[in-house]
């Protein structure tokens, strides 16, 4: 049962939500979705093309002095602004938000677009989801992000993971245990109390784990001198 051992602040929306945006891949992936970078991979490659392009500017009029390369900075300039406006209309219209976009092995494409209100701590999510045959289907969920923070500010995988797979009919043929578990009201709603079970049988189980190996190697280690001997 993952539960993480970082703590976040809780009023810090921002925190929370990146929190569970980088959960989001690491569980869909751990089901055999394959995740699409491409919206990322163009956005790196016109924020990498601009910074470059202003690193020239600068190393050119350094070598070559201002008169000489006037027009060449003028010409990068428009350049560059160029590529910034195309940054900014690809992540307002294209990604719109996206951090995610996944195809399972039998062709379903699943692609996840996240946001926050300011001063509002629910995540709220778009879930559009494209079949083999092409079929599109778009899903809205709002959830408060207490159902898979504690108390402390630890993350528990847990009632998140149960969240996407209820939420998700793709997700939740690849993983019916979590999909069948959200259909139980009082597991889909976990309390304060609840999280914090978790975290507490979670450390438990880290501790009988760390003796176990502890103990393992003090009796390897005895072994060995009772051969020795």
């Amino acid at each position: 049962m993952a539960v993480s051992q970082e703590k976040i602040t809780l009023y810090n929306l921002a925190d929370l939500k990146n929190t569970s945006d980088d959960a989001i891949p690491n569980y869909l992936n751990s089901l055999g979705f394959k995740q699409s970078h491409h919206l990322t991979d163009v956005r790196l490659g016109l924020g990498y093309t601009a910074l470059a392009l202003a690193g020239a500017c600068f190393l050119w009029d350094y070598k070559l002095g201002f008169e000489n390369t006037k027009y060449y900075t003028a010409a990068a300039v428009l350049l560059y602004s160029v590529l910034n406006g195309l940054l900014t209309v690809w992540i307002m219209f294209v990604e719109k938000g996206v951090i995610y976009t996944g195809t399972s092995k039998s062709g379903d494409t699943v692609k996840i677009a996240t946001s926050t209100k300011k001063n509002v701590p629910q995540y709220n999510l778009t879930i559009t989801t494209t079949s083999k045959s092409g079929k599109s289907e778009t899903i809205a969920v709002s959830r408060p992000f207490t159902e898979w923070f504690d108390a402390a500010g630890h993350f528990v995988a847990l009632p998140f993971q149960t969240m996407l797979a209820t939420s998700i009919p793709a997700v939740g043929r690849l993983d019916p245990q979590r999909a069948q578990a959200g259909q139980d009201e009082k597991m889909a709603a976990y309390t304060p109390e609840m999280l914090a079970a978790l975290v507490q049988e979670n450390s438990s189980v880290a501790r009988a784990t760390a003796e176990t190996s502890t103990t393992g190697a003090d009796t390897g280690k005895k072994t060995k001198q009772r051969r020795k001997a």
